[in-house]
């Protein structure tokens, strides 16, 4: 039978046995007896054993996060802290939503509760109505869903999408980005040209039929954009561009105003047409011809 030697623990001091391999072995490697886990987590564990103000409880802290008033929970440090303000916490108030009285130790409270708050300064439908229309007329178009942030999450809860909410306030919803900016009807010209719309082809076929010479997908210099068509002037460059997306897609507007700056840069002329200039139809000829004025008198 193996031979047992009396130690103590290291930490709480009580009087154990070890076999004495396991003895020889300990002082051999320098290490220390403990009689459990936990008297050896103790020990080595910098944190310092602590006793609640309130309840008595033991708990353990780092010493980093002692201070003069310790609690082993925020239930204890709350009553405790209610008992010391009690004059400020004594006031009953009244939710404005629920009617149910309530204690708060702040002055500015109004509900009871952030559901309380969340239901009472919910929007109705008219009022959602009425801000997506003053924002389509202050932007001039219908306003995006990113651009009405603040009132999106409401018309969603409300009329059930955001395009929903824009067709309620009479007004027609926007495409998505993704539509707007790359999805194509592709159509030919009289001459075989491939135009992405029906508009561009419209306008094509007049720079052919008044024998303006043109070639599609003119590149910008110095970079990789394109032109809806150049033109040819002698040794003078045109550019032409169809924003038949103007105001529809943010995206797409500071496209328009790279292009414009890299004209302005390169000293290119720029043709800009919008769509109010081909439509309706019957004005297509007279807004066109004021556009390429220059260009039919040479």
């Amino acid at each position: 039978m193996e031979k047992l030697r009396k130690v103590h623990c290291k930490n709480c001091g009580r009087l154990i046995f070890r076999s004495a391999r396991r003895f020889n072995e300990n002082i051999k490697l320098g290490n220390n007896f403990y009689c459990s886990k936990k008297c050896e987590y103790e020990y080595k564990t910098d944190k310092k054993i602590l006793k609640c103000e309130k309840c008595g409880t033991k708990f353990v802290r780092q010493p980093s996060k002692i201070s003069h008033h310790n609690y082993c929970s925020r239930s204890c440090a709350a009553t405790i802290n209610n008992e010391k303000c009690s004059k400020r916490c004594a006031e009953l108030k009244i939710c404005e939503h629920c009617n149910k009285g309530f204690r708060k130790s702040t002055n500015n409270k109004k509900y009871c509760s952030q559901a309380c708050r969340r239901r009472a300064v919910r929007r109705t439908p008219e009022d959602l109505i009425k801000v997506i229309r003053e924002s389509a007329k202050r932007l001039k178009r219908v306003p995006s869903k990113r651009e009405m942030g603040s009132i999106d999450d409401c018309c969603r809860k409300v009329f059930g999408s955001w395009n929903n909410a824009v067709l309620a306030s009479g007004l027609v919803p926007n495409r998505s980005h993704a539509a707007r900016m790359y999805k194509r009807i592709n159509a030919v010209a009289t001459d075989g040209h491939l135009c992405d719309s029906i508009s561009e082809l419209l306008i094509d076929n007049w720079l052919t039929k008044n024998e303006i010479k043109h070639e599609r997908s003119a590149l910008y210099p110095d970079t990789n954009h394109r032109a809806d068509w150049g033109i040819l002037v002698g040794k003078r460059k045109i550019l032409v561009e169809y924003f038949g997306l103007a105001n529809d897609s943010p995206r797409y507007d500071r496209v328009i105003q790279e292009k414009i700056k890299l004209c302005a840069k390169n000293k290119i002329a720029l043709i800009s047409i919008y769509p109010k200039n081909i439509y309706p139809k019957e004005l297509l000829e007279v807004n066109l011809r004021n556009k390429f004025k220059d260009i039919l008198l040479t």
